[in-house]
């Protein structure tokens, strides 16, 4: 019984053809195929020109921008030696202690010194990068001086006042503009000089006109529900909350346009409210305000004669329905 027994149990080692073991080195060869055109395509995006920045926020228009670049590349640069140690540090790892015929894995219950090393080790990256945002983010939330030119332009506005919240340059001169986000397009009002109160002030829709080496503070609201306004070379994300202010800045250098939209879900017609600034010199920049406001005080003078044409009209009684 003990035999027969044994022979129903003993199973005769599987023996493999030539044609298994062809199939087998086919596989292998499709493996290392494929693992090679991994390492090549991602090798060839890495090394292309310009392919660090689709992996870093955009910058190159305002300081505060380029310092959230700059910032966000330090940042960046440690968590891909990070990556690569950790994966290394696996791979061989998952080598040295594969699996082998007679092998016996060691029964380790502890490291000491490992634990505490990697525990300190992360302390000591969230130190560094904790001290590297403080030391950025001044430069982030702080804006700077305007230039010469710019200082000529804004002078020294008496409106401008500082919060905890509110942030102005140094010698508290600055470009006030309100963007006002509405379903589903953004306004820009600009300084009014001759009404206090801001009636009658110009303004444009969607596009922004700045100058340039001018330092600009905007003042974000929303008239409806809650809008992001984003250009992503001139710094961050900024919410346009109803009944509620955030304030923003930048500086751009250059003449030239820089584009962006809503970052924030706002309504069917959130993909059509897209935002555009256009950086002019200061003399251009002062010409197209005088004739924003030229127009404004015509399309007023006319408003006005078309309401005294009705009040006469019904005062006579010739008012047509």
């Amino acid at each position: 019984m003990n035999r027969i027994s044994a022979a129903l149990v003993y199973r005769a080692p599987q023996q493999t053809g030539p044609a298994d073991r062809s199939s087998r080195r086919r596989r292998r060869r499709l493996r290392r195929s494929l693992l090679a055109t991994a390492c090549v395509s991602l090798t060839t995006l890495l090394t292309a020109p310009g392919a660090f920045a689709f992996f870093t926020p955009e910058s190159g228009g305002s300081p505060n921008a380029n310092s959230i670049n700059s910032l966000y590349k330090v940042t960046l640069a440690i968590a891909l030696v990070i990556f690569v140690f950790v994966e290394v540090a696996l791979g061989y790892a998952l080598w040295k202690f594969r699996a082998r015929k007679g092998a016996v894995a060691a029964q380790i219950h502890g490291n000491t010194n490992l634990e505490v090393g990697w525990t300190v080790g992360a302390a000591v990256i969230l130190i560094v990068l904790a001290v590297l945002t403080f030391i950025k983010l001044s430069s982030i939330q702080n804006p700077a001086d305007s230039s010469p030119n710019g200082d000529q332009l804004v002078g020294q506005t008496g409106t401008l006042y500082a919060s905890a919240d509110r942030k102005l340059p140094p010698n508290k001169k600055s470009l006030e503009i309100e963007v006002i986000g509405r379903q589903y397009i953004w306004q820009y009002v600009y300084p009014g000089q001759d009404n206090p109160d801001g009636l009658g002030a110009p303004y444009s829709y969607e596009e922004m006109v700045v100058p340039t080496e001018t330092t600009v503070t905007l003042d974000i609201v929303s008239a409806d529900v809650v809008h992001s306004w984003w250009v992503p070379q001139l710094g961050g994300k900024m919410q346009a909350v109803p009944g509620y202010h955030n304030y923003t800045w930048f500086k751009i250098s250059k003449p030239g346009i820089y584009r962006g939209q809503c970052a924030a879900l706002c309504g069917r017609g959130h993909a059509r409210m897209i935002a555009t600034v256009k950086a002019e010199p200061p003399a251009e920049f002062d010409q197209w305000l005088e004739k924003q406001k030229q127009m404004i005080a015509e399309a007023n003078s006319e408003a006005a004669k078309a309401r005294a044409k009705l009040n006469a009209e019904a005062g006579s009684g010739t008012a047509t329905p």
